[in-house]
């Protein structure tokens, strides 16, 4: 018997808007969330607002609309909004 060889990891899914079949809801579904360390620092993220100061308070990490995983401790008004946070927020209802 040969060991089988792993399975090449599958890149995260792109935003995409379902809508439920006679619902009348949407679904904003998104691939997997990721963890690194350049993007908190380039860009300013949308992050729900009941979650920010939690996050400052503790130290636990937030998920922003794309996925970026971070601990949010700088100031926002100094970076440009993250154009994948921007995107995904026009889509939502209001």
């Amino acid at each position: 018997m040969t060991p089988s060889s792993p399975e090449p990891p599958v890149p995260p899914a792109a935003p995409s808007r379902e809508t439920g079949a006679g619902l009348g809801t949407e679904t904003l579904t998104r691939g997997e969330t990721r963890a690194s360390e350049g993007d908190h620092e380039r860009f300013a993220h949308y992050v729900k607002k009941d979650r920010l100061v939690p996050s400052a308070i503790t130290g636990k990490p937030v998920v922003a609309l794309c996925g970026k995983v971070w601990v949010p401790s700088r100031d926002p008004s100094r970076f440009p909004v993250c154009p994948i946070c921007k995107e995904i927020l026009a889509q939502l209802p209001t």
